[in-house]
């Protein structure tokens, strides 16, 4: 039997019963098993460097940079920290700085979800929104009240650009997407391209532009129940067979 192809999936530090861990929610591995794929937990560290970062992605065939409760740090992207903004990772940020031009060197297969998203577009130079909901004429894109079932369910609508990799995996124009986050795009990074966008203007999906693989991002969480969304299983599809390539 083939080996599968390995996934690295960034991890979140969190604390745990009292002691410092590295964490990611059984959605994301879930995911990436569904389609074929064997997910690998890597731990971060505040002092990653390039060289580091190199040597320990090129033993993988694809990069998961996950959603989390935490945001990037707006020092990153040059802004002052709004009242909104409380939770922060700095370890995983300085991960996921090395390991995104890393991936990218490598012409590995990038996926970014949510966090994910904002980190890449952080990574070109762009900048973020730490409160969406206050910017006017944008929606409250955080997350309904409810159970999970009512948090993830699609809530608005997606127009896909065409031409786009994103277009190029799901032939419709659009879809409906769930919406978790408070933070968005505010700044496109220089040397990424638009792939869909929500009803107010918000971007939503994200491309590297010039990429020598499949490297998209989105701020929706397509991880979950990929299988009973046609556009969230034609994004995993397209993951899943880049990585099968890039072996």
């Amino acid at each position: 039997m083939q080996n599968r192809p390995l996934v690295a999936v960034i991890a979140c530090r969190r604390e745990v019963e009292g002691h410092p861990a590295h964490m990611v929610t059984d959605k994301y591995l879930t995911a990436l098993r569904t389609y074929g794929l064997d997910p690998v937990v890597l731990p971060v560290w505040e002092d990653t460097d390039p060289d580091h970062a190199r040597r320990l992605l090129s033993h993988f065939d694809g990069l998961l940079l996950t959603g989390s409760h935490t945001n990037v740090e707006p020092a990153r992207y040059g802004a002052k920290r709004a009242p909104e903004n409380t939770r922060d990772d700095k370890d995983r940020d300085a991960a996921a700085m090395a390991w995104l031009p890393a991936s990218l060197e490598r012409g590995m297969p990038l996926l970014c979800i949510c966090r994910g998203f904002q980190e890449l577009n952080v990574a070109f130079g762009g900048t973020l929104y730490q409160a969406v909901q206050n910017q006017p004429g944008k929606l409250d894109h955080r997350e309904p009240e409810g159970d999970a079932e009512q948090q993830y369910a699609p809530t608005h609508e997606l127009s896909i650009e065409p031409g786009g990799v994103l277009a190029g995996l799901y032939p419709e124009r659009g879809a409906r997407v769930n919406s978790l986050h408070q933070q968005g795009i505010d700044r496109l990074g220089d040397g990424l391209s638009v792939e869909g966008v929500a009803p107010d203007g918000l971007i939503e999906a994200i491309s590297v532009r010039d990429a020598s693989a499949f490297a998209l991002g989105v701020q929706w969480h397509p991880e979950w129940q990929p299988t009973s969304h046609p556009l969230y299983d034609a994004i995993f599809q397209g993951f899943a067979a880049a990585c099968v390539n890039s072996r």
